[in-house]
């Protein structure tokens, strides 16, 4: 096998990047590899790492960028904060480009990163708390969720622990061990807070900011994925957010899950089964949920209706 065939069979291994010692242990020459760069043959995307394909081919993915951070500051380097967040698939946390890295010790100041997009962090990680995330070094989910929680206002750290709990990465009993670690931080005032609102239940950060405003408009549901059923036991459909006995349910809708147009007319006809058998089914998406106000004054009007009827 050629120099080339060895190379995309490296690449391969670590989605599509090889480093320069890499290559340079492949056969190409130092003065190749730079050529290959400033020519556009090869993307530099972190100090001493490339994705080897032209510039105008490919745009490099975000997993490709996380890699290549990674592999350019060494074997000790792990994902952490939202960073690792994304790697286990936890929602909940603002957009961001950034990559959040950790290396220990004095190390990560000696280190110079090179990319904006990077954020190094100086902490350490017990072996034992660090995973592989299919190939990626990163802190494990019980401390990465209790790190994460440290940084966040209420609502995104609610929704990023309710999304942990839902995946089942986290247990109930996981959350008690997360206020021990954060005991006498910075913010840990505050995500003891957040642990006690958390709630596995919650599908999305849609329905979790749904219930928070709920709470802090003291309209809270009585029930989270509400089942309703017939008198012979038929399930008519699933509430995200209810309150039994005025029989009033809401719903979250996102864009991703209630965005298709098969889940438009699903939602629609499990709407009218639910209208038919006496419930008022309401509606929300992200955007009513950035006002504190509009969820609990509607969900108000319901219940008021709804005990009148």
């Amino acid at each position: 096998m050629d120099r080339e065939g060895r190379l995309r069979r490296v690449a391969a291994r670590q989605d599509g990047l090889v480093c320069r010692e890499q290559a340079l242990a492949l056969g190409f020459t130092r003065h190749e590899v730079d050529n290959l760069v400033t020519f556009g043959r090869w993307q530099s995307l972190a100090r001493a790492v490339y994705l080897p394909r032209p510039v105008a081919a490919v745009e490099p993915s975000r997993r490709q960028q996380i890699r290549a951070a990674l592999l350019s500051l060494g074997p000790a380097a792990h994902a952490v904060l939202g960073t690792a967040a994304e790697l286990h698939c936890i929602a909940g946390l603002p957009p961001s480009d950034e990559i959040h890295i950790a290396l220990p010790g004095v190390a990560a100041k000696r280190t110079r990163v090179g990319q904006p997009y990077v954020v190094l962090h100086q902490l350490e990680h017990p072996a034992e708390s660090l995973v592989c995330l299919d190939g990626l070094p990163a802190t494990d989910a019980i401390s990465t969720v209790g790190e994460v929680i440290l940084r966040l206002g209420r609502y995104p750290a609610v929704s990023v622990l309710d999304s942990a709990l839902c995946r089942g990465l986290l247990v109930e009993e996981d959350l008690a061990t997360i206020a021990g670690r954060i005991r006498r931080r910075r913010g840990a005032v505050a995500a003891r807070g957040y642990l006690a609102e958390a709630d596995g239940r919650a599908q999305s950060p849609l329905e979790t900011r749904a219930r928070l405003r709920c709470v802090d408009g003291r309209v809270p549901p009585d029930a989270l994925q509400l089942e309703v059923r017939d008198d012979d036991g038929y399930l008519l459909g699933i509430g995200d957010l209810g309150w039994r006995a005025p029989r009033v349910i809401a719903e979250a809708d996102g864009r991703g899950p209630h965005g298709t147009p098969e889940a438009i007319f699903a939602d629609r006809r499990r709407q009218n089964r639910l209208v038919n058998a006496g419930w008022t089914v309401l509606r929300f998406t992200w955007q009513d949920t950035l006002d504190p106000a509009y969820i609990p004054w509607v969900v108000r009007q319901a219940l008021t209706t709804a005990r009148r009827r």
